[in-house]
């Protein structure tokens, strides 16, 4: 079997604990690596923990899951993912964060692999997406990092939920949500939309949407879906005032009913907002555009699936 090792890096002018704390914590890796879609921190104990990963590799969603041991002290992580995706059939490697002095640090990323049955051809896929993935990755790690030390970045991301409460069953919500192909159907503000769905509960969604002035968007996002209660996303195709869209709609059944909420986490693109709403226009002004907009599409498709989930249970 042949197992092929590799490393990449990167240098960051930020302290190297600052650095680990932010790869440490798995739960900001779909804010901040563009591949990564979406994680789950299965259990964690002591310095050991068990995540699944939904990312693209190549272009293409994939899931694995993974164990990692964390060194704080020694500013390490490794992984080793325990259930891979082929063409994969094994792979792990480790994180090294060494520090150059007080304020900036040197990143190592180190890949060990091999492929299902040796075949060349998958070896060199594996390869390139370990190299385009790890690339990105380390670009943007370093990119996070800086703009989080040179300034405070809090205004430029900010995060918002919408909550209605439905007189219905989560199940029936969920579908409605779960069910993008229908939308064009159903929700006013959708033209067209094209959902797969290749591996059972990671789709690929991407649709046009007609904003209030009647301009029409075109976004693509990758969703991952864990019936009923949740279905979290990442928009990868943005509209021109986002550098980044995540977002999670949660499902909540009690006695009552269901409590139905979408959750967006976004980054304001501070390049385009003079293009978009004019030149004296700032970043709260951004902000206030892209959350009203947002919300408008959520509170709107939230309102429908009430009506739909209501009416299933009349």
């Amino acid at each position: 079997m042949t197992t092929r090792e590799v490393e990449h890096e990167i240098t960051i002018d930020a302290p190297a604990a600052a650095v680990y704390q932010l790869l440490a914590d798995v739960t900001n890796w779909p804010r901040i690596f563009p591949p990564t879609i979406h994680v789950d921190r299965i259990e964690a104990q002591g310095d050991e923990e068990r995540i699944r990963i939904w990312a693209t590799a190549n272009g293409q969603p994939k899931d694995w899951t993974s164990r990692r041991t964390l060194d704080a002290d020694a500013l390490t992580i490794t992984f080793r993912q325990e259930i891979p995706a082929p063409p994969v059939k094994h792979m792990g490697g480790t994180w090294i964060i060494e520090p150059l002095g007080d304020s900036s640090s040197r990143v190592r990323l180190l890949h060990d692999y091999s492929a299902i049955g040796d075949d060349p051809h998958d070896l060199l896929w594996i390869e390139r997406a370990v190299d385009k993935n790890s690339t990105s990755e380390l670009a943007a790690l370093k990119e996070n990092v800086e703009r989080v030390h040179a300034a405070d970045t809090e205004e430029l991301t900010f995060s918002f939920t919408d909550t209605v409460r439905i007189a219905g069953s989560a199940k029936d919500v969920f579908d409605f949500i779960n069910e993008a192909d229908q939308w064009a159907e159903r929700l006013p503000h959708v033209a067209v939309v094209r959902l797969t769905e290749d591996t059972p509960g990671l789709q690929e969604l991407e649709m046009d949407t007609r904003a209030k002035d009647g301009s029409v968007h075109t976004t693509k996002s990758y969703r991952v879906v864990f019936p009923h209660h949740k279905i979290a996303y990442k928009q990868v195709t943005l509209p021109a005032l986002m550098t980044l869209h995540t977002g999670e709609w949660t499902f909540v059944e009690d006695e009552e009913g269901t409590a139905a909420s979408s959750q967006h986490t976004v980054t304001i693109n501070t390049e385009n907002i003079a293009r978009i709403l004019g030149a004296d226009a700032t970043v709260a002004d951004a902000r206030e555009y892209v959350h009203s907009a947002l919300s408008t599409n959520s509170r709107a498709t939230l309102s429908h699936a009430k009506a739909y989930a209501e009416q299933k249970k009349a």
